[in-house]
């Protein structure tokens, strides 16, 4: 997410906090969930932000209402509502698999977000809490990668199939690789990357709220924990070379 943000507003200066000590979220409890949400929330407002992207898909699907509420007047954006926007635009048969941690697929939220946007479609979730070790370990193609997709993906494919698959969590585009060799070429892989970030561009320009100048922007990285292992993982999501001294190490 942070990627497709900062190609769509390269003028634009961010702060990017991943919480590592914590992770993943998608196991966790909706109450817990909400409330580590609210501690980098409110860690991000500190840092003097003026709009936060919830760039997680569990975070999004159970806290979202509670940080908008909680942080008004800062907008709150996160990453279901644009990829459910996306995914249902996508769609030509009306049938969707959604991909995610248990929490987002447990939540039910990508459903309810999609028949919004498209009522009457076939969605359907899958649970794949492995994706997200793989991607943190950047086994994102190969043997292995391919392998544990085709465990939790084969029994969806087939003339029957979706037509769609939402990549539900924003570590799951780092094993596109992977997912697209198990799924073949005609299945359509939606995930919310791109869509936020235009949710995002269009929310400065409806506010007045962009970055005046041309000067490109800059980005700063905190993490929890383990700054070192962060700065390995990073290049995989943000396509740059990332040192350890330039991870910043927080407490929430």
């Amino acid at each position: 997410v942070l990627r497709a943000l900062m190609q769509a507003l390269p003028h634009e200066d961010f702060v990017y906090l991943g919480d590592t000590a914590r992770l993943p979220y998608g196991t966790r409890s909706a109450n817990t969930v909400r409330a580590y949400a609210r501690q980098a929330a409110r860690l991000l407002t500190e840092r003097g932000i003026k709009l936060l992207v919830v760039a997680c898909n569990t975070a999004s699907a159970v806290a979202l209402e509670d940080l908008t509420e909680a942080f008004a007047p800062l907008p709150v954006l996160g990453v279901v509502e644009p990829g459910a926007a996306a995914a249902a635009a996508s769609s030509e048969r009306g049938h969707i698999l959604v991909t995610g941690t248990e929490g987002t697929i447990s939540g039910g939220a990508y459903p309810r977000a999609i028949e919004a946007h498209r009522p009457g479609m076939r969605i359907e979730g899958q649970a794949c809490p492995m994706f997200v070790a793989l991607a943190e370990e950047g086994w994102g193609e190969g043997a292995i990668a391919e392998a544990v997709a085709r465990r939790y993906l084969a029994p969806w494919l087939g003339p029957a199939g979706p037509d769609v698959l939402v990549l539900g969590c924003t570590h799951f585009p780092a094993l596109h690789a992977a997912i697209r060799a198990v799924v073949g070429p005609e299945i359509r892989l939606v995930d919310s990357a791109q869509p936020t970030a235009q949710a995002v561009k269009a929310q400065l320009e409806a506010r007045g709220l962009q970055r005046p100048g041309s000067a490109p922007g800059a980005f700063s990285l905190m993490a929890t924990d383990a700054p070192e292992r962060f700065a390995r993982v990073a290049p995989h999501f943000l396509g740059r070379p990332i040192g350890p001294d330039a991870v910043e190490v927080v407490d929430l």
